[in-house]
């Protein structure tokens, strides 16, 4: 089992940037796949992007593509989503999440973050 933290939330404008973190501790971290998934109130929790443990292989969601960069690193067994040019509508609850393969199918990750606000204002 692997533990995840995330960090980097807040308050922002719209325009915007923001630096998520996401650090794993009790299992080796460099063998497993991200991912970063956000909840909305009143919405179902949605894909953003995932990695695999190389980093060769990345995916993201068609909402954030363009405007956000996953990376790790897995000396400092952290995972990364940097977000620019925020949207009002990018406002959620962020989460990162571990799992043996990158996929934007939320079941196949097996430990879960508790989340990071991220509110953005127009």
């Amino acid at each position: 089992q692997v533990q995840l933290v995330e960090s980097g939330g807040g308050l922002v404008q719209a325009g915007g940037s923001l630096r998520l973190s996401c650090a794993a501790s009790g299992r080796t971290f460099s063998n497993l796949a991200m991912g970063w998934f956000r909840q909305a109130p009143g919405k179902e929790r949605e894909f953003v992007a995932a990695i695999s443990w190389s980093g060769g292989t990345i995916y993201y969601s068609d909402s954030v593509k363009g405007r956000s960069t996953i990376s790790r690193d897995n000396a400092k067994n952290t995972v990364y989503l940097q977000m620019n040019s925020l949207k009002p509508e990018d406002t959620a609850v962020y989460y990162c999440a571990a799992a043996t393969a990158p996929t934007p199918v939320a079941a196949a990750y097996k430990s879960w973050g508790q989340g990071t606000q991220v509110t953005v204002s127009s």
